[in-house]
């Protein structure tokens, strides 16, 4: 079976195009330099080392309970309501940042905290319909069109707000961006499948689907090379969210951008994102996800270390495209990579294991960063701190077996 139901795809591409305005508006782009600058103030580092600090705290709540909540999603049936609860919870706190003005550091991180447990706790849930609505050989293809157009969805919420960010009306900005996110998610609540009737109570669900992560866990771990896997998945995707949350931070503290600058930076990286996602959709699947997520790592290495020496605007804009070619194709090809790992019936389980070391990992990177720049009074020592995860990614990731072409390692066991 190839692509079950076509809407069922559509709309699940769609979540990722209404969670896309979170992810740059919020967490890349303007929230981030507004939060530092105006909220926090980053004279002498403290907006760099308070923001990484909100962004670690929520990672680690997400970390600790992905695993026990993929469990429950399985064992209750109620994977859906479950998405719209923290997406509702995102929504509701993001709107919440019109209340914010300066100096309200306390409230400030407290609300960033929980509008990004709402965002990546969700992502628990919609990663796990992918084997879902999808065969094993299009799911290469089908995770890289949902980075696409969350890329496309990056770009029209940022061309939405230009206009209220220019004018420096911040508290409209945060309202436009919680619809947004609210009206293109609608589509998935009501075409994903339908969540499971079971007579299980949620306190029931939550004991034995807390245990029953437990023994996935362990289960997982007997594999070595899936456990080499998340080893390594842990160490470059800390790079690859550090980068995320505090690019538009570096850009606008060493580089000097302004806001309309870091604006259309950001819509470039995109559009080299969503190309990048496109070009590589078929070689996912045609040559393996573990090429591909190579070749990314190759460059995201390249660009790590390169911006600790860039001193012009020029090189930067020409830098972050190559970023964006990279950004795309290491998620989405990490993603179809690991699906290869999961056995049927065990999706959200095994991606709430994957969501959760994915997330741990963003503990680490922006406490690094913050202490780092905070401590020299630079950002770009912090930044070549940050290649080192994408190095040791990449070396571990290349004594990974599997990760070929079309299908998976399930599939070779008849």
């Amino acid at each position: 079976m190839k692509i079950r139901n076509p809407g069922q795809v559509v709309s699940w591409c769609l979540f990722d195009f209404a969670n896309s305005s979170y992810s740059a508006v919020i967490a890349a782009v303007i929230f981030p330099v507004y939060f530092v600058s105006v909220i926090a103030g980053n004279a002498t580092g403290q907006g760099d080392l308070w923001w990484g600090r909100a962004i670690s705290v929520s990672m680690a709540f997400v970390a600790i309970t992905s695993p026990f909540l993929g469990g429950i999603a399985d064992y209750s049936g109620r994977r859906k309501r479950l998405l719209l609860f923290y997406t509702l919870l995102c929504v509701l706190s993001v709107s919440s940042f019109s209340m914010l003005h300066k100096g309200m550091l306390l409230e400030g991180f407290i609300l960033v905290v929980l509008a990004n447990i709402g965002m990546e706790g969700g992502l628990v849930f919609y990663n796990s319909f992918l084997p879902e609505i999808s065969g094993k050989e299009y799911q290469g293809r089908v995770s890289a069109w949902g980075y696409a157009v969350g890329y496309a969805g990056s770009i029209c919420s940022l061309l939405i707000v230009l206009p209220f960010v220019k004018a420096g009306r911040y508290h409209e900005t945060w309202f436009v961006i919680s619809f947004f996110f609210l009206g293109f998610s609608l589509p998935a609540f009501f075409y994903l499948p339908r969540d499971r009737k079971t007579s299980v109570s949620l306190y029931s669900s939550a004991v034995k689907g807390g245990r029953h992560a437990f023994d996935t866990l362990r289960i997982m771990l007997k594999d070595r090379f899936l456990k080499r896997f998340m080893v390594a998945y842990f160490i470059y995707e800390d790079g690859v969210n550090t980068v995320i949350v505090f690019s538009s931070i570096f850009a606008s503290t060493t580089l000097k951008f302004a806001v309309g600058e870091l604006v259309l930076l950001y819509i470039i990286v995109q559009v080299t994102a969503l190309i990048g996602a496109f070009v590589m959709a078929k070689p996912i699947d045609a040559w393996g996800p573990k090429k591909v997520l190579l070749l990314s790592l190759l460059v995201w290495s390249f660009v790590s270390v390169s911006a600790f020496f860039i001193e012009t605007k020029i090189l930067f804009w020409f830098l972050a495209s190559v970023a964006g070619l990279g950004l795309g194709t290491v998620q989405a090809s990490s993603r179809a990579f690991f699906t290869q790992f999961i056995p049927l019936e065990h999706e959200s389980e095994y991606f709430g294991v994957y969501s959760m070391v994915g997330k741990s990992s963003a503990v680490m990177g922006p406490l690094v960063f913050g202490t780092v720049s905070s401590a020299f009074g630079s950002q770009r020592p912090a930044i070549l701190a940050i290649s080192v995860f994408f190095i040791a990614g990449l070396i571990i990731i290349r004594n990974v077996q599997g990760g070929g072409p079309n299908i998976g390692r399930f599939d070779d066991i008849s």
